[in-house]
């Protein structure tokens, strides 16, 4: 397989857009870094950003590991589909809502739409915790998802950062969800004994309102484009070949992660790890992935290369599914699966660094918001998706089946992304500039 450096001329002229006039970055001319180091205040922008994503997303991965067990003891928790909606209805009303909201924020505002967003979620917490049914659960999981921000916070990092950086500053977000998830896995069993899953709630309902607190007191305000510049129309978005391919790739992508773990879980175990020290895999898997994220994403993005990076990082997680569907017909060992992980998390998290700054790159500014909004609907219908047919494909097909379908579906995604192409930072800045 051979990889031609990333176009450094022209935009392609079906993935991109040119910039309108009016375009805000976080750095002046006068105050651009060398080497594509960030500002001072892409780097506020960045943590802090990365902060509102790592409160919301640890409040929702500690229940997680722990939600089908602790629903089981609600009244109505006998039924095992219930249980099953009560945990997935989360990922619908949230898919339903990511266009909305990031809509939303190009017309109203940024901050404004995530504080509301933020609120929302903490109430639907705040619900699930006094619920002393099933059915409260499910409507305290409802409106949790609700809270449909996503679209609006990377909306809001994408605004507030140069396009040599933006990578970097969307593999912060990426890097504090993925270390949340790894927290959660050694944190949720210990927790949920001491307060329970009614305390685990009210605990993300708590880290919601953390979360406004640093929308309003730590984030850089917001640039003005989207009130000085046309509103971005749906038409834009659903009509534009990049964007569809990137909002294809993520569904692909969170369905597959979802969907792998209906099987994975059990993997282990019969590998010999109890559940209770699966931590042991999944905490130096996620670590150790950072560290080769860190060390190719960003210099070979600098070099030209992030076309190859991307190509191959879904190449290696479809490797990951074949492996997977290996085991799956034998014994796993432990070592074998711990390895398949760690290429499964470098895969994962370079592509979730990319996309997202990929999708504010090809997107008109003024319509970055609905693009984003596109692109988290389809992240969170994944999520929905790959829970559902993977429970399914586990129940009626075994594991194997499972995994077949996964490697069909990035095997899918190869193809579907190898003709895509991206605005390189010099020919992006340039057409802002001329507009």
């Amino acid at each position: 397989m051979t990889f031609k450096k990333w176009p450094q001329k022209a935009l392609h002229v079906s993935d991109s857009s040119v910039l309108p006039r009016g375009t805000a970055t976080a750095a002046g001319p006068g105050e651009s870094t060398p080497g594509g180091a960030m500002t001072a205040l892409e780097r506020r922008a960045s943590l802090s950003l990365a902060t509102i994503f790592a409160l919301r997303m640890l409040g929702l991965f500690l229940v997680l590991p722990v939600f089908a067990l602790e629903a089981a003891k609600y009244p109505g928790g006998t039924d095992p589909a219930r249980i099953g909606l009560a945990m997935g209805i989360y990922g619908l009303t949230q898919g339903i809502l990511q266009f909305p909201f990031g809509l939303a924020s190009d017309h109203l505002g940024r901050k404004r739409v995530i504080v509301f967003g933020l609120l929302v979620f903490a109430a639907g917490s705040f619900v699930a915790a006094w619920a002393d049914s099933l059915m409260g659960l499910t409507i305290g999981r409802s409106l949790q998802g609700a809270g449909a921000v996503s679209a609006a916070v990377t909306a809001l990092l994408a605004d507030l950062t140069r396009d040599e950086v933006r990578t970097k500053a969307m593999a912060l977000v990426g890097a504090s969800i993925g270390l949340m998830f790894a927290l959660s896995l050694v944190l949720a069993p210990l927790l949920v004994s001491h307060i329970g899953l009614a305390g685990l709630f009210g605990m993300t309902g708590t880290l919601a309102l953390v979360g406004v607190a640093v929308i309003i007191w730590f984030v850089p305000a917001e640039p003005r484009q989207h009130k000085n510049v046309p509103r971005g129309r749906l038409s834009e978005v659903l009509g534009h070949a990049g964007l569809l391919r990137l909002n294809f790739g993520v569904f692909i992508l969170h369905a597959v992660q979802l969907a792998m773990w209906m099987a994975v879980p059990a993997m282990l175990v019969q590998a010999g790890l109890p559940r209770e020290h699966h931590w042991w895999v999944y905490l130096p898997a996620v670590l150790a992935s950072f560290v080769v994220m860190g060390a190719s994403l960003f210099p070979l993005e600098r070099r030209g290369y992030l076309r190859a990076v991307f190509l191959v990082a879904i190449g290696l997680m479809t490797l990951v599914q074949v492996g997977l569907l290996w085991l799956a017909g034998g014994s796993p060992g432990i070592g074998v699966l711990a390895l398949l992980l760690f290429v499964f998390f470098c895969g994962f998290n370079v592509l979730e660094a990319s996309q997202p700054s990929l999708v504010s790159r090809v997107a008109p500014p003024h319509a970055r918001g609905a693009a984003l909004g596109v692109y988290n609907t389809l992240q969170s219908m994944g999520f929905f998706v790959g829970g559902v047919v993977g429970g399914w494909l586990v129940k009626h097909q075994g594991a194997s089946g499972l995994f077949i379908a996964c490697t069909a579906g990035m095997l899918l995604w190869l193809l579907v992304a190898w003709p895509m192409r991206a605005p390189s930072s010099r020919t992006v800045h340039a057409a802002s500039q001329a507009s």
